[in-house]
């Protein structure tokens, strides 16, 4: 995902804007309800993610979340947070947490902006990127775990297999 180089003066420019030009050049659909936020939707390998953007010009950052299309059942909610805290553990950037409101696993992330110029189209397209990489890469233990009945430690462990040369 790239577009031109987008140059802007004066104080930080609002992130969105930035990725407003990059939604619209890569024809992804985006709704940005004010100035302050923006959602886009994507398609991932294990299915459909929610991204959500808020720009805090007084405090200087991006507010980032990704959101899976996944539910958790309220049978399960109690033990999503074990299985939470073992994926965060793995996790250089970001964290993943529940929310209460919508029942679904989201990555959560926050660039701070004061002292910087602008934020570059590669930053955005490296939050959004490393996002999904670990969307992707949780999605199966939170299915093995909700779907296959099994606990968060063997969750993690199915999600984390690594296989070594090729079917």
């Amino acid at each position: 995902m790239s577009v031109a180089q987008i140059e802007f003066t004066g104080n930080i420019p609002n992130p969105l804007d930035i990725l407003e030009a990059m939604f619209t050049a890569n024809e992804w659909h985006f709704e940005r309800s004010d100035n302050d936020e923006i959602v886009v939707e994507t398609s991932g390998g294990w299915c459909d993610y929610r991204m959500y953007f808020v720009w805090r010009g007084d405090l200087h950052a991006l507010y980032f979340t990704c959101s899976f299309d996944l539910r958790i059942p309220a049978e399960h909610r109690g033990e999503i947070n074990n299985l939470l805290a073992m994926i965060n553990e793995k996790m250089w950037m970001g964290h993943f947490d529940f929310c209460q409101d919508t029942g679904a696993p989201t990555y959560r992330n926050t660039v701070p902006t004061r002292g910087l110029k602008s934020l570059a189209v590669e930053q955005l397209e490296d939050m959004m990127d490393i996002a999904l990489a670990e969307c992707e890469r949780f999605y199966p233990a939170f299915q093995y775990m909700l779907w296959a009945g099994h606990k968060p430690e063997d969750a993690i462990a199915a999600a984390l297999l690594d296989c070594v040369g090729e079917a």
